[in-house]
Protein backbone atom coordinates (compact mmCIF):
# COMPACT_ATOMS: atom_id res chain seq x y z
CA UNK A 1 0.00 0.00 0.00
CA UNK A 2 1.45 3.32 -0.81
CA UNK A 3 2.32 6.00 2.04
CA UNK A 4 -1.44 6.95 2.96
CA UNK A 5 -2.43 11.09 3.85
CA UNK A 6 -5.88 12.79 4.24
CA UNK A 7 -5.89 14.72 1.56
CA UNK A 8 -8.04 17.27 3.57
CA UNK A 9 -8.54 20.80 4.59
CA UNK A 10 -10.89 22.04 7.92
CA UNK A 11 -12.49 25.15 8.05
CA UNK A 12 -15.06 26.32 11.52
CA UNK A 13 -15.55 28.49 13.21
CA UNK A 14 -15.86 26.63 16.92
CA UNK A 15 -20.08 26.24 16.33
CA UNK A 16 -18.98 23.24 13.79
CA UNK A 17 -16.42 21.73 11.58
CA UNK A 18 -16.03 20.99 7.42
CA UNK A 19 -13.23 18.43 6.33
CA UNK A 20 -12.78 19.66 2.45
CA UNK A 21 -10.64 17.14 0.38
CA UNK A 22 -8.55 18.50 -3.09
CA UNK A 23 -11.12 18.18 -4.86
CA UNK A 24 -13.32 20.83 -3.20
CA UNK A 25 -15.97 18.52 -2.34
CA UNK A 26 -17.37 18.99 1.60
CA UNK A 27 -16.36 15.55 2.74
CA UNK A 28 -17.01 15.31 6.43
CA UNK A 29 -20.17 17.52 8.28
CA UNK A 30 -21.99 17.19 10.97
CA UNK A 31 -24.36 19.95 12.20
CA UNK A 32 -25.85 21.39 14.25
CA UNK A 33 -22.85 19.96 16.77
CA UNK A 34 -19.65 18.52 16.44
CA UNK A 35 -20.96 14.82 17.82
CA UNK A 36 -24.48 14.95 15.37
CA UNK A 37 -25.02 13.33 11.95
CA UNK A 38 -23.42 14.22 9.22
CA UNK A 39 -24.76 16.51 6.45
CA UNK A 40 -21.84 15.11 4.30
CA UNK A 41 -20.50 12.04 5.04
CA UNK A 42 -18.35 11.00 1.98
CA UNK A 43 -15.61 10.34 3.96
CA UNK A 44 -16.96 7.09 5.57
CA UNK A 45 -19.28 6.37 2.71
CA UNK A 46 -18.93 7.41 -1.19
CA UNK A 47 -21.95 6.33 -2.11
CA UNK A 48 -24.68 7.48 1.28
CA UNK A 49 -22.54 9.99 2.30
CA UNK A 50 -23.64 12.57 0.30
CA UNK A 51 -21.44 15.36 -1.32
CA UNK A 52 -21.01 19.25 -1.67
CA UNK A 53 -18.50 19.66 -4.70
CA UNK A 54 -17.17 22.13 -7.14
CA UNK A 55 -14.92 20.86 -9.36
CA UNK A 56 -13.88 21.24 -12.96
CA UNK A 57 -16.40 19.68 -15.45
CA UNK A 58 -13.12 17.63 -17.23
CA UNK A 59 -11.40 15.14 -15.55
CA UNK A 60 -8.25 16.53 -16.93
CA UNK A 61 -7.19 19.10 -14.14
CA UNK A 62 -4.83 19.39 -11.43
CA UNK A 63 -5.69 21.13 -8.22
CA UNK A 64 -3.70 22.49 -5.43
CA UNK A 65 -5.14 23.15 -1.78
CA UNK A 66 -3.74 26.08 0.81
CA UNK A 67 -5.25 28.57 3.95
CA UNK A 68 -5.14 32.06 3.41
CA UNK A 69 -2.01 32.80 5.76
CA UNK A 70 -2.79 33.14 9.36
CA UNK A 71 -6.29 32.26 8.85
CA UNK A 72 -8.72 29.40 9.24
CA UNK A 73 -9.97 29.96 5.41
CA UNK A 74 -9.60 27.30 3.07
CA UNK A 75 -8.52 27.49 -1.24
CA UNK A 76 -8.78 24.96 -3.37
CA UNK A 77 -7.63 26.30 -6.48
CA UNK A 78 -8.08 24.23 -9.79
CA UNK A 79 -6.36 24.36 -12.82
CA UNK A 80 -7.82 22.77 -16.38
CA UNK A 81 -7.39 23.25 -20.25
CA UNK A 82 -10.46 26.02 -20.48
CA UNK A 83 -9.62 28.28 -17.14
CA UNK A 84 -8.31 28.47 -13.61
CA UNK A 85 -10.52 28.71 -10.63
CA UNK A 86 -10.54 28.88 -6.74
CA UNK A 87 -12.71 28.01 -4.54
CA UNK A 88 -12.83 29.90 -1.23
CA UNK A 89 -14.30 28.27 1.79
CA UNK A 90 -15.07 30.36 4.93
CA UNK A 91 -17.31 29.13 8.11
CA UNK A 92 -17.62 32.45 9.39
CA UNK A 93 -16.26 33.94 12.56
CA UNK A 94 -16.34 37.71 13.58
CA UNK A 95 -17.21 40.21 16.38
CA UNK A 96 -20.85 41.61 15.95
CA UNK A 97 -22.26 43.44 18.62
CA UNK A 98 -19.42 43.04 20.98
CA UNK A 99 -20.57 39.11 20.69
CA UNK A 100 -18.75 36.17 18.62
CA UNK A 101 -20.90 35.71 15.36
CA UNK A 102 -20.48 32.12 14.60
CA UNK A 103 -23.30 30.92 12.36
CA UNK A 104 -24.16 27.07 11.25
CA UNK A 105 -23.14 28.48 7.55
CA UNK A 106 -20.85 27.76 5.31
CA UNK A 107 -19.53 30.38 2.76
CA UNK A 108 -18.00 29.19 -0.94
CA UNK A 109 -16.89 32.01 -2.97
CA UNK A 110 -15.83 30.11 -6.28
CA UNK A 111 -13.44 32.97 -7.83
CA UNK A 112 -12.40 32.95 -11.99
CA UNK A 113 -8.73 33.69 -12.21
CA UNK A 114 -8.15 32.97 -15.92
CA UNK A 115 -10.14 31.93 -19.20
CA UNK A 116 -13.90 30.51 -19.20
CA UNK A 117 -13.48 26.88 -17.21
CA UNK A 118 -16.63 24.69 -17.28
CA UNK A 119 -18.01 23.57 -13.88
CA UNK A 120 -19.94 21.05 -12.36
CA UNK A 121 -21.72 21.82 -8.46
CA UNK A 122 -22.86 18.79 -6.96
CA UNK A 123 -25.29 19.57 -3.61
CA UNK A 124 -26.90 16.39 -1.87
CA UNK A 125 -26.85 16.55 1.97
CA UNK A 126 -27.86 13.72 3.92
CA UNK A 127 -29.17 12.71 6.95
CA UNK A 128 -29.09 10.50 10.47
CA UNK A 129 -26.04 8.75 9.51
CA UNK A 130 -26.71 8.59 5.91
CA UNK A 131 -30.36 7.04 6.06
CA UNK A 132 -32.17 9.93 5.36
CA UNK A 133 -32.54 11.24 1.73
CA UNK A 134 -34.30 15.17 2.17
CA UNK A 135 -36.73 16.59 -0.28
CA UNK A 136 -35.84 19.37 -3.37
CA UNK A 137 -37.83 22.32 -2.86
CA UNK A 138 -36.76 25.29 -5.36
CA UNK A 139 -36.94 28.74 -4.04
CA UNK A 140 -36.33 31.59 -6.01
CA UNK A 141 -32.65 31.67 -5.63
CA UNK A 142 -32.40 28.75 -3.05
CA UNK A 143 -32.94 25.21 -2.28
CA UNK A 144 -34.34 24.04 0.60
CA UNK A 145 -33.37 20.53 1.41
CA UNK A 146 -36.47 19.19 3.68
CA UNK A 147 -36.40 15.95 6.56
CA UNK A 148 -33.93 17.56 8.90
CA UNK A 149 -34.37 18.76 12.35
CA UNK A 150 -34.07 22.16 11.30
CA UNK A 151 -34.05 23.86 7.86
CA UNK A 152 -30.93 23.21 5.02
CA UNK A 153 -31.01 25.84 2.59
CA UNK A 154 -28.95 26.76 -0.05
CA UNK A 155 -28.73 29.68 -1.37
CA UNK A 156 -26.79 31.13 -4.68
CA UNK A 157 -26.29 33.21 -7.64
CA UNK A 158 -25.96 29.80 -9.91
CA UNK A 159 -28.60 28.93 -11.80
CA UNK A 160 -30.41 26.34 -9.63
CA UNK A 161 -31.34 23.74 -12.21
CA UNK A 162 -27.69 23.46 -12.98
CA UNK A 163 -26.96 22.44 -9.82
CA UNK A 164 -30.43 20.49 -9.67
CA UNK A 165 -29.18 18.39 -12.64
CA UNK A 166 -25.63 18.50 -11.49
CA UNK A 167 -24.60 19.87 -15.05
CA UNK A 168 -21.34 21.62 -16.13
CA UNK A 169 -21.70 25.22 -17.32
CA UNK A 170 -19.09 28.12 -17.94
CA UNK A 171 -17.49 30.13 -15.02
CA UNK A 172 -17.60 33.53 -16.68
CA UNK A 173 -18.07 34.88 -13.22
CA UNK A 174 -17.49 34.91 -9.36
CA UNK A 175 -19.86 33.23 -8.16
CA UNK A 176 -21.22 32.25 -4.60
CA UNK A 177 -22.94 29.70 -2.69
CA UNK A 178 -24.17 29.63 0.77
CA UNK A 179 -24.99 26.86 2.58
CA UNK A 180 -27.03 27.12 6.09
CA UNK A 181 -28.47 25.34 8.81
CA UNK A 182 -31.11 27.02 11.10
CA UNK A 183 -31.36 30.48 10.30
CA UNK A 184 -31.58 30.78 6.34
CA UNK A 185 -29.59 34.30 4.50
CA UNK A 186 -32.02 36.74 4.02
CA UNK A 187 -29.30 39.54 3.40
CA UNK A 188 -27.68 40.42 0.10
CA UNK A 189 -25.94 37.30 -1.11
CA UNK A 190 -22.80 38.53 -3.01
CA UNK A 191 -22.37 41.73 -0.27
CA UNK A 192 -23.24 39.50 2.54
CA UNK A 193 -20.41 36.31 1.39
CA UNK A 194 -17.92 38.92 0.74
CA UNK A 195 -17.95 40.67 3.82
CA UNK A 196 -18.00 37.38 5.54
CA UNK A 197 -15.28 36.41 4.27
CA UNK A 198 -12.87 39.53 4.69
CA UNK A 199 -14.34 39.69 8.62
CA UNK A 200 -13.46 36.19 8.77
CA UNK A 201 -10.21 36.70 7.49
CA UNK A 202 -9.43 39.94 10.09
CA UNK A 203 -10.73 37.98 12.71
CA UNK A 204 -8.36 34.89 12.45
CA UNK A 205 -5.70 37.37 11.97
CA UNK A 206 -6.24 39.09 14.72
CA UNK A 207 -5.90 36.49 16.94
CA UNK A 208 -3.13 35.14 15.47
CA UNK A 209 -1.37 38.17 16.05
CA UNK A 210 -1.61 38.32 19.52
CA UNK A 211 -0.63 34.82 19.99
CA UNK A 212 3.06 34.20 21.42
CA UNK A 213 5.10 32.17 18.72
CA UNK A 214 8.82 32.02 19.19
CA UNK A 215 11.13 32.52 16.55
CA UNK A 216 11.74 28.64 15.37
CA UNK A 217 8.65 26.72 14.12
CA UNK A 218 6.53 29.60 13.24
CA UNK A 219 4.40 28.44 10.52
CA UNK A 220 3.74 24.95 12.11
CA UNK A 221 3.26 26.34 15.81
CA UNK A 222 0.60 28.72 13.54
CA UNK A 223 -1.14 26.27 11.61
CA UNK A 224 -1.64 23.80 15.13
CA UNK A 225 -3.06 26.74 17.23
CA UNK A 226 -5.47 27.85 14.47
CA UNK A 227 -6.30 23.71 13.95
CA UNK A 228 -6.67 23.47 17.89
CA UNK A 229 -9.21 26.49 17.76
CA UNK A 230 -11.94 24.70 15.94
CA UNK A 231 -11.95 22.17 18.62
CA UNK A 232 -13.52 23.92 21.59
CA UNK A 233 -17.28 24.01 21.07
CA UNK A 234 -17.37 28.06 22.15
CA UNK A 235 -21.21 27.30 23.33
CA UNK A 236 -20.31 25.25 26.45
CA UNK A 237 -16.54 25.36 25.81
CA UNK A 238 -16.38 21.84 25.64
CA UNK A 239 -13.25 20.63 23.58
CA UNK A 240 -13.66 17.53 21.79
CA UNK A 241 -10.47 15.21 21.15
CA UNK A 242 -11.04 15.26 16.99
CA UNK A 243 -14.09 16.41 14.80
CA UNK A 244 -14.10 12.72 12.74
CA UNK A 245 -14.79 8.82 13.94
CA UNK A 246 -14.05 5.62 12.93
CA UNK A 247 -10.58 6.86 11.09
CA UNK A 248 -8.64 3.55 11.85
CA UNK A 249 -5.57 3.52 13.51
CA UNK A 250 -4.42 1.46 10.94
CA UNK A 251 -5.78 -0.37 8.22
CA UNK A 252 -8.07 -3.11 8.86
CA UNK A 253 -7.26 -2.87 12.47
CA UNK A 254 -10.83 -2.76 13.94
CA UNK A 255 -9.10 0.17 16.00
CA UNK A 256 -12.00 2.98 15.06
CA UNK A 257 -13.01 5.16 17.53
CA UNK A 258 -15.19 8.02 17.75
CA UNK A 259 -13.37 11.29 19.32
CA UNK A 260 -15.63 13.97 18.96
CA UNK A 261 -16.41 14.05 22.77
CA UNK A 262 -14.51 15.86 25.23
CA UNK A 263 -11.92 14.00 27.69
CA UNK A 264 -10.95 15.70 30.36
CA UNK A 265 -7.51 14.47 29.49
CA UNK A 266 -6.92 15.17 26.14
CA UNK A 267 -8.40 18.96 26.96
CA UNK A 268 -6.15 19.52 29.62
CA UNK A 269 -3.34 19.01 27.02
CA UNK A 270 -4.75 21.70 24.82
CA UNK A 271 -5.66 24.36 27.40
CA UNK A 272 -1.98 23.72 28.21
CA UNK A 273 -0.64 24.64 24.74
CA UNK A 274 -3.24 27.83 24.39
CA UNK A 275 -1.82 29.14 28.02
CA UNK A 276 1.73 28.34 25.96
CA UNK A 277 0.61 30.98 23.18
CA UNK A 278 -0.77 33.57 25.47
CA UNK A 279 -4.61 32.50 24.70
CA UNK A 280 -6.93 32.01 28.39
CA UNK A 281 -10.47 32.78 26.93
CA UNK A 282 -10.62 29.23 26.02
CA UNK A 283 -9.81 27.93 29.34
CA UNK A 284 -12.14 30.31 30.89
CA UNK A 285 -14.49 29.15 28.66
CA UNK A 286 -13.65 25.38 29.74
CA UNK A 287 -14.41 26.65 33.17
CA UNK A 288 -18.03 27.27 32.62
CA UNK A 289 -18.34 23.82 30.88
CA UNK A 290 -16.42 21.78 33.66
CA UNK A 291 -18.50 23.71 36.90
CA UNK A 292 -21.90 22.64 35.29
CA UNK A 293 -20.70 19.23 35.22
CA UNK A 294 -19.99 19.29 38.49
CA UNK A 295 -22.53 21.06 39.54
CA UNK A 296 -25.03 18.60 37.36
CA UNK A 297 -22.78 15.52 38.86
CA UNK A 298 -24.39 13.12 41.35
CA UNK A 299 -21.87 10.66 42.20
CA UNK A 300 -18.34 10.65 43.81
CA UNK A 301 -16.85 10.33 40.65
CA UNK A 302 -15.84 11.97 37.13
CA UNK A 303 -16.26 9.95 33.82
CA UNK A 304 -13.25 10.67 31.45
CA UNK A 305 -15.44 11.71 28.97
CA UNK A 306 -18.51 14.28 28.18
CA UNK A 307 -20.19 15.24 25.66
CA UNK A 308 -19.79 18.75 24.41
CA UNK A 309 -22.95 19.63 26.16
CA UNK A 310 -22.45 17.52 29.47
CA UNK A 311 -24.20 14.41 29.03
CA UNK A 312 -23.00 11.50 30.39
CA UNK A 313 -24.39 8.77 28.28
CA UNK A 314 -22.38 8.04 25.47
CA UNK A 315 -23.55 4.82 24.34
CA UNK A 316 -21.26 3.42 21.80
CA UNK A 317 -23.63 1.63 18.29
CA UNK A 318 -22.38 0.49 15.33
CA UNK A 319 -23.88 2.26 12.08
CA UNK A 320 -24.09 0.49 8.80
CA UNK A 321 -21.90 2.50 6.37
CA UNK A 322 -19.01 1.43 4.54
CA UNK A 323 -16.34 2.85 6.11
CA UNK A 324 -12.81 4.85 5.61
CA UNK A 325 -11.67 2.88 2.63
CA UNK A 326 -13.60 -0.10 3.91
CA UNK A 327 -12.58 0.12 7.22
CA UNK A 328 -15.33 -1.21 9.73
CA UNK A 329 -17.16 -0.92 12.17
CA UNK A 330 -18.09 2.52 11.77
CA UNK A 331 -18.55 3.33 15.27
CA UNK A 332 -21.01 6.56 17.33
CA UNK A 333 -21.10 7.41 20.75
CA UNK A 334 -17.13 5.77 23.08
CA UNK A 335 -17.76 3.24 25.45
CA UNK A 336 -15.10 4.45 27.57
CA UNK A 337 -17.56 6.62 29.36
CA UNK A 338 -18.36 4.26 31.30
CA UNK A 339 -14.62 3.08 31.94
CA UNK A 340 -12.66 4.16 35.64
CA UNK A 341 -9.93 6.36 34.11
CA UNK A 342 -8.73 7.91 37.93
CA UNK A 343 -6.33 10.70 36.37
CA UNK A 344 -8.76 12.59 35.06
CA UNK A 345 -9.79 14.31 38.43
CA UNK A 346 -6.05 15.73 38.89
CA UNK A 347 -6.19 16.40 35.02
CA UNK A 348 -8.97 19.25 35.97
CA UNK A 349 -7.06 20.32 38.61
CA UNK A 350 -3.59 20.76 36.52
CA UNK A 351 -5.97 22.61 33.93
CA UNK A 352 -7.76 24.91 36.26
CA UNK A 353 -4.22 26.60 38.31
CA UNK A 354 -3.94 29.28 36.09
CA UNK A 355 -7.23 30.81 36.33
CA UNK A 356 -7.04 30.66 40.02
CA UNK A 357 -3.23 32.15 40.09
CA UNK A 358 -2.01 33.60 37.18
CA UNK A 359 -2.04 37.67 37.92
CA UNK A 360 -3.01 37.97 34.03
CA UNK A 361 -6.33 36.76 34.76
CA UNK A 362 -9.28 38.81 35.84
CA UNK A 363 -11.32 35.73 36.70
CA UNK A 364 -14.32 36.94 38.64
CA UNK A 365 -15.76 33.01 39.82
CA UNK A 366 -12.11 32.66 41.84
CA UNK A 367 -14.46 31.93 45.44
CA UNK A 368 -15.63 28.50 42.93
CA UNK A 369 -12.26 26.98 44.47
CA UNK A 370 -14.20 26.27 47.84
CA UNK A 371 -16.59 24.18 46.31
CA UNK A 372 -14.25 22.18 42.97
CA UNK A 373 -11.01 21.89 44.84
CA UNK A 374 -11.75 20.36 47.97
CA UNK A 375 -14.40 18.09 45.74
CA UNK A 376 -11.29 17.01 43.32
CA UNK A 377 -8.46 16.52 46.00
CA UNK A 378 -11.10 14.29 48.09
CA UNK A 379 -10.97 12.05 44.81
CA UNK A 380 -7.49 11.77 43.88
CA UNK A 381 -7.07 10.94 47.86
CA UNK A 382 -10.19 8.43 47.47
CA UNK A 383 -8.42 6.56 44.51
CA UNK A 384 -4.62 7.22 44.91
CA UNK A 385 -4.37 3.02 45.64
CA UNK A 386 -7.30 2.22 43.43
CA UNK A 387 -6.34 0.44 39.51
CA UNK A 388 -8.12 1.88 36.55
CA UNK A 389 -7.98 1.59 32.79
CA UNK A 390 -5.62 3.81 32.16
CA UNK A 391 -5.12 6.97 29.61
CA UNK A 392 -5.01 4.39 26.56
CA UNK A 393 -8.07 2.87 27.49
CA UNK A 394 -7.74 -0.98 27.78
CA UNK A 395 -10.79 -2.56 27.81
CA UNK A 396 -10.02 -5.62 29.50
CA UNK A 397 -7.22 -4.38 31.46
CA UNK A 398 -7.20 -2.24 35.15
CA UNK A 399 -3.68 -1.59 36.74
CA UNK A 400 -2.41 1.20 39.34
CA UNK A 401 -1.23 3.23 36.06
CA UNK A 402 2.49 4.95 36.60
CA UNK A 403 0.39 8.11 34.25
CA UNK A 404 -2.34 7.56 36.90
CA UNK A 405 -0.58 8.48 40.06
CA UNK A 406 1.73 11.02 38.08
CA UNK A 407 -1.38 12.91 37.48
CA UNK A 408 -2.47 12.21 41.67
CA UNK A 409 1.04 14.18 42.63
CA UNK A 410 0.34 16.68 39.91
CA UNK A 411 -3.28 17.35 41.03
CA UNK A 412 -2.43 17.75 44.61
CA UNK A 413 0.57 20.16 43.91
CA UNK A 414 -2.25 22.35 42.05
CA UNK A 415 -4.63 22.08 44.48
CA UNK A 416 -1.84 22.74 47.16
CA UNK A 417 -0.61 26.10 45.18
CA UNK A 418 -4.57 27.35 44.41
CA UNK A 419 -5.12 27.08 48.36
CA UNK A 420 -1.70 29.09 48.97
CA UNK A 421 -3.02 31.87 46.45
CA UNK A 422 -6.21 31.94 48.63
CA UNK A 423 -4.08 31.70 52.02
CA UNK A 424 -6.25 27.91 52.64
CA UNK A 425 -3.84 26.99 55.07
CA UNK A 426 -5.92 23.54 55.46
CA UNK A 427 -6.39 22.76 52.24
CA UNK A 428 -2.44 23.26 51.75
CA UNK A 429 -1.87 20.16 54.48
CA UNK A 430 -4.36 18.01 52.97
CA UNK A 431 -3.19 18.64 49.45
CA UNK A 432 0.34 18.42 50.34
CA UNK A 433 -0.14 15.00 52.42
CA UNK A 434 -1.78 13.68 49.34
CA UNK A 435 1.26 14.68 46.67
CA UNK A 436 3.36 13.01 49.61
CA UNK A 437 1.65 9.89 49.50
CA UNK A 438 1.54 10.17 45.61
CA UNK A 439 5.55 10.31 45.91
CA UNK A 440 4.97 7.41 47.53
CA UNK A 441 3.50 4.93 45.74
CA UNK A 442 5.01 6.28 42.95
CA UNK A 443 8.63 5.45 44.34
CA UNK A 444 7.10 1.61 44.44
CA UNK A 445 6.73 1.77 40.70
CA UNK A 446 9.91 2.63 39.84
CA UNK A 447 12.22 -0.28 38.41
CA UNK A 448 15.24 0.27 40.20
CA UNK A 449 17.25 -2.43 38.05
CA UNK A 450 16.27 -1.26 34.38
CA UNK A 451 16.44 2.49 36.29
CA UNK A 452 12.76 3.53 34.23
CA UNK A 453 9.31 4.00 35.46
CA UNK A 454 7.23 0.89 33.74
CA UNK A 455 3.38 1.30 32.78
CA UNK A 456 1.77 0.41 35.91
CA UNK A 457 3.18 -1.12 39.38
CA UNK A 458 4.11 -4.41 38.90
CA UNK A 459 4.01 -4.82 35.08
CA UNK A 460 7.51 -4.81 33.11
CA UNK A 461 6.05 -2.99 30.13
CA UNK A 462 7.04 0.12 29.39
CA UNK A 463 4.63 3.20 27.96
CA UNK A 464 5.50 6.40 26.20
CA UNK A 465 2.77 8.01 28.66
CA UNK A 466 5.74 8.02 31.52
CA UNK A 467 7.92 10.67 29.36
CA UNK A 468 5.81 12.94 31.33
CA UNK A 469 7.30 12.01 34.83
CA UNK A 470 10.39 14.48 32.66
CA UNK A 471 8.46 17.17 30.76
CA UNK A 472 6.11 17.67 33.86
CA UNK A 473 9.33 18.00 35.94
CA UNK A 474 8.01 15.28 38.27
CA UNK A 475 11.60 13.35 37.69
CA UNK A 476 14.42 16.22 38.05
CA UNK A 477 15.40 17.13 34.62
CA UNK A 478 19.13 17.94 35.07
CA UNK A 479 19.43 14.33 36.99
CA UNK A 480 20.74 11.02 35.58
CA UNK A 481 17.46 9.64 36.74
CA UNK A 482 15.96 11.58 33.70
CA UNK A 483 18.38 10.88 31.04
CA UNK A 484 18.34 6.71 31.96
CA UNK A 485 14.33 6.65 31.86
CA UNK A 486 14.56 7.88 28.38
CA UNK A 487 17.11 5.37 27.54
CA UNK A 488 14.96 2.59 28.58
CA UNK A 489 12.09 3.63 26.39
CA UNK A 490 13.89 4.43 23.70
CA UNK A 491 15.61 0.81 23.47
CA UNK A 492 11.64 -0.75 23.45
CA UNK A 493 9.62 2.24 22.00
CA UNK A 494 11.38 4.40 19.77
CA UNK A 495 11.01 3.62 15.69
CA UNK A 496 12.26 5.12 12.73
CA UNK A 497 12.41 8.85 12.04
CA UNK A 498 12.08 9.72 15.58
CA UNK A 499 8.25 8.24 15.77
CA UNK A 500 7.44 6.33 18.79
CA UNK A 501 4.90 3.77 19.94
CA UNK A 502 2.35 4.03 23.21
CA UNK A 503 3.74 0.47 23.79
CA UNK A 504 4.59 -2.91 22.03
CA UNK A 505 2.45 -5.44 24.41
CA UNK A 506 -0.36 -7.35 22.88
CA UNK A 507 -3.60 -5.13 24.20
CA UNK A 508 -7.81 -6.04 23.49
CA UNK A 509 -6.78 -5.98 20.28
CA UNK A 510 -3.87 -7.44 19.29
CA UNK A 511 -0.02 -5.53 18.88
CA UNK A 512 -0.31 -1.89 17.73
CA UNK A 513 0.77 -1.85 14.63
CA UNK A 514 0.92 2.02 14.09
CA UNK A 515 3.08 4.72 16.46
CA UNK A 516 0.88 7.47 18.27
CA UNK A 517 2.45 10.69 17.15
CA UNK A 518 1.96 12.37 20.56
CA UNK A 519 4.15 10.34 22.05
CA UNK A 520 6.86 11.48 19.35
CA UNK A 521 6.59 14.75 20.51
CA UNK A 522 6.39 13.57 24.10
CA UNK A 523 9.71 12.29 23.44
CA UNK A 524 10.97 14.91 21.65
CA UNK A 525 10.08 17.44 24.63
CA UNK A 526 11.67 14.98 27.10
CA UNK A 527 15.07 15.21 24.90
CA UNK A 528 14.71 18.84 25.20
CA UNK A 529 14.04 19.14 28.77
CA UNK A 530 17.62 16.44 30.00
CA UNK A 531 19.42 19.12 27.28
CA UNK A 532 19.44 16.76 23.78
CA UNK A 533 18.80 19.81 22.00
CA UNK A 534 20.26 18.66 18.94
CA UNK A 535 18.45 15.37 19.08
CA UNK A 536 15.31 17.06 19.93
CA UNK A 537 15.67 18.94 17.06
CA UNK A 538 16.65 16.42 14.78
CA UNK A 539 13.40 14.23 15.64
CA UNK A 540 11.37 17.27 15.22
CA UNK A 541 12.60 18.08 11.73
CA UNK A 542 11.31 14.57 11.27
CA UNK A 543 8.38 14.36 12.52
CA UNK A 544 7.26 17.44 10.61
CA UNK A 545 7.30 15.34 7.59
CA UNK A 546 4.32 13.55 8.72
CA UNK A 547 1.76 16.30 8.13
CA UNK A 548 -0.34 16.50 5.22
CA UNK A 549 -0.26 18.77 2.46
CA UNK A 550 -1.64 21.61 4.66
CA UNK A 551 0.89 21.06 7.90
CA UNK A 552 -2.46 19.17 9.66
CA UNK A 553 -1.33 16.12 11.78
CA UNK A 554 -3.42 12.49 12.31
CA UNK A 555 -3.48 10.78 15.29
CA UNK A 556 -1.13 7.69 14.13
CA UNK A 557 1.31 7.02 12.02
CA UNK A 558 2.80 4.32 10.62
CA UNK A 559 6.54 3.31 10.27
CA UNK A 560 5.87 4.23 6.79
CA UNK A 561 5.05 7.82 6.91
CA UNK A 562 1.52 6.86 6.02
CA UNK A 563 -1.23 8.82 8.35
CA UNK A 564 -3.91 6.70 10.33
CA UNK A 565 -6.87 7.38 12.88
CA UNK A 566 -8.81 10.29 13.84
CA UNK A 567 -7.77 14.03 11.79
CA UNK A 568 -7.19 16.12 12.85
CA UNK A 569 -5.86 14.99 16.23
CA UNK A 570 -5.66 17.71 18.93
CA UNK A 571 -3.08 15.38 20.72
CA UNK A 572 -0.51 16.09 17.98
CA UNK A 573 -1.23 19.44 17.47
CA UNK A 574 -0.53 20.05 21.09
CA UNK A 575 2.46 17.59 21.36
CA UNK A 576 4.35 19.76 17.91
CA UNK A 577 3.35 23.39 20.30
CA UNK A 578 4.65 22.00 23.48
CA UNK A 579 8.01 20.57 21.70
CA UNK A 580 8.76 23.18 19.56
CA UNK A 581 8.30 25.86 22.66
CA UNK A 582 10.39 23.49 24.99
CA UNK A 583 13.08 23.94 22.38
CA UNK A 584 12.86 27.53 21.98
CA UNK A 585 12.97 27.81 25.23
CA UNK A 586 16.44 25.77 25.97
CA UNK A 587 18.05 27.82 22.61
CA UNK A 588 17.23 31.23 24.77
CA UNK A 589 19.25 30.11 27.74
CA UNK A 590 23.10 31.32 26.84
CA UNK A 591 24.49 27.46 27.38
CA UNK A 592 22.29 26.74 24.14
CA UNK A 593 23.98 30.03 22.53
Amino acid sequence: MPVHKYNLGIVGNCSYLAYIDTKADVKWMCLPKFDSSFLFGSLLDEKKGGHFSIQPATENYTSRQYYIPNTNVLCTEFTAPDGVFRVEDCAPRMIVHERQFRPLMLVRKIKLIQGEPAIRIVCQPTGNYGRMAPEIYTGSNHLRYMGFEQQVRLTTDVPLNWIIKEQQFVLDQDRYLVLTYGEPLEAPLRETAESFINQTIKYWLKWIKSSYIPEIYQDEIIRSALVLKLHQYEDTGGIIASGTTSLPEFHDSTRNWDYRYCWFRDAHYTLKAFNQIGHFEELEKYFDFIQNILRNNNSDTLQPLYSITGEKDIEEITIDLHGYLGNRPVRVGNKAYVQVQHDVYGQVLVSLLPLYTDKRLTFTKKSSYKSIVPWLLAQIERTLTMPDSGLWEFRNTVQVHTYTLLFHWAGAKAAFKIAQAFNDVELMKKADAIAREADRLLDTSYDKTRKVYPQAIGTPNLDASTLSMVTMGYIDQSSEKAKQHIAELEKELLADHGLFYRYKHYDDFGFPDTTFLVCAFWYVDALACVGRVDDAIKNLNQLLTFSNHLGIFSEDVGTDGSQWGNFPQTYSHVGLINAALRIAKKLDRPEFL
